[in-house]
């Protein structure tokens, strides 16, 4: 699945990451003004999981969920 990716500074110099279907909007529900792009046509791809910051098993499963996949404080607190 190709994706775009998007990111917000968090506490601790650490980013918040959201993951937007290739060509797709942010939903409004997610919609923030602090998102930034980050990259562009990405390749989700376990792989590529430290690079989009985020799992690409989970982000998949959220974005069939809602349309668009976000990295949880959780996995902030634990350091990625």
């Amino acid at each position: 699945m190709r994706v775009d990716m998007f990111r917000r500074p968090e506490v601790s110099g650490q980013f918040s990451y959201l993951a937007v279907p290739q060509g797709r909007v942010i939903p409004e529900e997610a919609t923030n003004t602090d998102w930034e792009a980050m990259m562009q046509d990405v390749e989700l791809s376990s792989s590529d999981a430290e690079a989009i910051g985020m799992q690409a098993d989970d982000a998949e499963r959220q974005i069939g969920d809602k349309g668009y996949a976000i990295t949880s404080i959780t996995s902030l607190r634990e350091g990625g």
